[in-house]
Order: C-alpha cells, then sequence, then structure tokens
C-alpha cells in the first residue's frame, strides 16, 4: 500500500501526512459495481481513489438516477467532504465504474488535517473546485444540450474511463444515469449506428468514430 498511495499522492501530500494517512487508512479493493456510498446513509470514511474509477449518482423522487461525474486515481469527492465535515447524511450513491483501490480515511481526520497539513487544504479545496466545474458541465448539458449531444459525450467519456472501446451497459442502463427513456437512447444509439459512429451488439455496444 506504501508504494501505491505515494505514487497517487506523493506529489500532493507531503511525507509526513502520507505517514498519517497509512496509520489510519484501510486499503480496500472492490470490484466494478460495488455500492461505496448510498443516499441517506451517513458517511463514516473518505475514499482516497488508488486506481479505478468511482461514478457519483443522484437519484430524484421517482428512484431515477443521474450521472453527476467520475472519480479517478489521485481524486476524492468532495460531496462526501461536505457530509463528513458537517456530519450529515449523504445525498449521493457512490459506485465503482471498474475494479478498483483505495484507501478509506476516517471521518474524524478531516478538521485536524485541515489544520495541520496546508497540502491536504489544498487538495480540499482543489477538490471542491474540480467537482463543482465538473457539475455545473452536467447542468449545462442538461440545460442546453441535445440528448444526441449528451449521449454521444457519455460513450466518450465512459470510453475514457474504462480505457477501452466497448461498452457493456445496457440501454436501460444508460437511460437511468443520462436521466432519460430506454425507448429514446435506443433510437439515438441506432442512429448514431447508422451514421458509422458506433456499433450496436447484443450485449455491448463498440464505438467506431465519436
Amino acid at each position: 500500500m506504501i508504494q501505491e498511495l505515494t505514487d497517487s499522492y506523493g506529489d500532493i501530500f507531503e511525507k509526513e501526512l502520507l505517514n498519517e494517512i497509512l496509520q489510519v487508512g484501510t486499503f480496500k479493493e472492490v470490484p466494478e459495481g460495488f455500492k461505496l456510498i448510498e443516499i441517506g446513509e451517513y458517511i463514516k470514511g473518505m475514499p482516497l481513489l488508488i486506481s479505478g474509477a468511482i461514478k457519483i449518482l443522484r437519484e430524484d423522487n421517482d428512484g431515477d438516477e443521474l450521472l453527476l461525474y467520475y472519480l479517478e486515481k489521485g481524486d476524492t469527492c468532495s460531496m462526501t467532504l461536505a457530509c463528513c465535515i458537517g456530519d450529515t447524511k449523504s445525498e449521493i450513491r457512490a459506485i465503482t465504474e471498474t475494479d478498483t483501490k483505495l484507501i478509506m480515511v476516517p471521518i474524524q481526520k478531516m478538521e485536524e488535517w485541515t489544520a495541520k497539513y496546508k497540502s491536504w487544504r489544498n487538495f480540499v479545496f482543489n477538490s471542491y473546485h474540480i467537482r463543482l466545474n465538473e457539475l455545473l458541465q452536467t447542468l449545462d448539458s442538461l440545460a442546453f444540450d441535445k440528448m444526441d449531444a449528451r449521449l454521444v459525450s457519455y460513450l466518450k467519456e465512459k470510453a475514457r474511463i474504462n480505457k477501452e472501446d466497448i461498452i457493456h451497459n445496457t440501454h436501460q442502463e444508460i437511460a437511468y444515469e443520462l436521466h432519460s427513456s430506454r425507448v429514446v437512447i435506443s433510437r439515438l444509439l441506432k442512429k448514431l449506428e447508422q451514421l458509422g459512429k458506433i456499433e450496436l451488439h447484443r450485449n455491448y455496444i463498440k464505438i467506431l468514430d465519436l
């Protein structure tokens, strides 16, 4: 864990903070599709990603999900930080997009490290800034982009996160994450296939030229 932590955060945190993370953190390897945080739960720890990716989702009153953003190596979730600091229930759902390695840090350390380490304060503020920009991009997409443009962006980001041109999600799963209907998504995917942008297969989508 020492080497992996150093590789991911060695250029962000000073040695003393890295040592504290090693002392109090819990290293976890979780498979794709694992639910790390659920809406309505109190958060007991904050994830620091070593490898893999986590998708952060919101849910409306009807139970439909909306993808907010992804977390990758070297990231943490600002919404998780906010819940930790305020001791409030989670308003997001966090699910691993790929097999993921992470270190869970106890929430009791958040305030202590903010006062003790400049690098931690910078990391927290930078995380808020990055995630806020990503949330604004999501809002802009919902407000201004047509669904076909949102779908193309979704497929591109999905391929980048998974580092392959195969998308293993069903049409229904894509519809959930884009807050749309399966019928609309299936129609737009068929249109992309006719344009030679993708290939639709029984259990996956292959990206050709998005």
